[in-house]
């Protein structure tokens, strides 16, 4: 119990001066700095406002890998969908899992997250519908394993995928999804700059709460070098097993220092999750009974009600 406080105080601890200068020097990029490892002070935000183009953009992230950041992306996507939401997905991790889950034919794809985020193309090209009534996905492609090194000689070449966004005007989403690759390279900065609040998943063990030391240290990184207004919209506990003193131990920690940022109900360990992709289906249509079905129709009913809810009081708030 002695490491988990340790690992979970160390988020809230000020970085060091000699892990990371307060003002970089000129020309120096942030994501030349993503190694350093310093935990940094993160406030916290709660209000998530809609964008110009009507819809709330997350980006579902964390570098540590098997956390559920795609079983998340895409089971939520989908079950925000059955309540009538409008849903965008784009997928930006090479491994192109979130478009395999949902069915698509990756030999069939025609445009993908290649093609909008480093060659230029419109994102309405990319955009394909889903099996799932009222979500669409902007697949992924293998090509977008290479694309970090095509993108460093580009200009402005964090911002690739929020200038897509933003020329594609309003197309009527309400909610647009990122899933992001499970490093903090340039495909996971492209989402988060492009995103106005972060999903996180975590899974109950240990190890990811040193991983969310790193991230909440990098979401300090880019909220001063690029996107100042970034935001936490939650924290999902994936992987529960409620027979594991551990997993509660983990949750309890995250829960003190996070409060209704960790968002409910927690999402269990269920095999019926692990299949579900396979057969190129969300849980809600693969297994809608199933415990891992009910818990992010639930999660998704805590998220939408608690958005909405915050964009209506962002709109109450009078201009400046």
């Amino acid at each position: 119990m002695g490491l988990i406080h340790r690992a979970v105080n160390d988020l809230g601890k000020p970085y060091s001066q000699d892990g990371l200068a307060a003002n970089p020097p000129p020309g120096e990029n942030v994501e030349n700095r993503f190694t350093v490892a310093a935990p940094c002070q993160i406030v916290l935000a709660a209000h998530i406002i809609r964008t110009a183009m009507g819809a709330t953009i997350l980006a579902v992230a964390n570098q540590k890998g098997g956390v559920g950041k795609t079983t998340t992306a895409v089971n939520l996507a989908a079950a925000l969908a059955d309540r009538g939401r409008r849903v965008l997905l784009i997928d930006v991790d090479p491994q192109a899992n979130a478009t395999s889950g949902l069915g698509v034919d990756r030999g069939a794809v025609r445009a993908s997250s290649y093609d909008v985020v480093v060659l230029g193309r419109p994102l309405v090209d990319a955009r394909i519908p889903t099996a799932v009534p009222g979500l669409d996905i902007v697949p992924s492609d293998v090509a977008l394993a290479g694309s970090e090194i095509e993108l460093v000689g580009m200009a402005r070449r964090e911002h690739r995928l929020r200038y897509a966004l933003e020329a594609a005007g309003d197309s009527g989403d309400e909610y647009i999804f990122i899933d992001c690759p499970p490093s903090l390279g340039l495909l996971t900065v492209n989402a988060v700059v492009a995103a106005e609040a972060l999903l996180v998943p975590i899974q109950c063990e240990f190890y990811a709460l040193e991983g969310l030391g790193l991230l909440m240290h990098t979401l300090a990184l880019l909220r001063r070098e690029l996107n100042p207004s970034l935001e936490i919209a939650g924290i999902v506990m994936t992987l529960f097993d409620g027979r594991l003193a551990l997993a509660h131990q983990v949750v309890d920690e995250v829960r003190t220092r996070f409060g209704d940022q960790l968002l409910t109900p927690l999402i269990p360990r269920n095999v019926r999750l692990s299949e579900a992709p396979s057969h190129g289906l969300p849980i809600t249509r693969y297994d809608p009974n199933s415990r891992g079905a009910i818990a992010y129709r639930e999660l998704a009913a805590t998220l939408d009600q608690r958005l909405r809810r915050d964009a209506v009081r962002a709109s109450d708030i009078p201009p400046a």
